[in-house]
């Protein structure tokens, strides 16, 4: 029997093995896909889990690392014949890790036709405020202002 090297194919199995390929051919994805970003005083974080069950997500905090995890279950069919199965079962997990000023206890977790909404508020600590400027006239006003009201 004679071998043949296809630098194609050892590029395909190279790159299933560190994308992860699924036990059926179909590559597993890397994590949820999600999108981030900032509305006014608050972030929103969209994370897909098309075909999961609501009630197998678990969303938590721990100091600053926002876990989300999620299983889907493997249909249980017996009388079917698969031709591809790409979508992957299992339990999911994606953890980020947040940054100071943010609200974690009032984070607020929706859901809607697959997609996770997580909204968390930015805290008032850490939201933008204006400082009032004054002058050393001003200040000086005030002082002789306030000595003459108590005299």
């Amino acid at each position: 029997m004679v071998l043949t090297f296809d630098p194609f194919r050892e590029f395909d199995r190279l790159a299933g093995q560190m994308l992860g390929a699924s036990s059926s051919g179909g590559v597993a994805p890397i994590a949820m896909p999600i999108d981030l970003y900032r509305s006014g005083d608050h972030f929103v974080l969209h994370c897909d889990l098309a075909g999961i069950d609501p009630g197998s997500v678990d969303v938590g905090v721990d100091g600053r690392v926002l876990t989300i995890r999620a299983e889907r279950s493997q249909r249980t069919d017996t009388d079917v014949q698969w031709l591809r199965r790409e979508r992957a079962t299992g339990t999911f997990e994606r953890r980020l890790t947040l940054g100071d000023g943010l609200d974690l206890d009032n984070i607020a977790a929706t859901w809607q036709d697959g997609v996770l909404t997580l909204t968390i508020p930015v805290a008032e600590a850490a939201k933008p405020r204006r400082i009032a400027i004054t002058t050393a006239d001003r200040r000086d006003e005030r002082v002789l202002e306030s000595n003459a009201a108590a005299e």
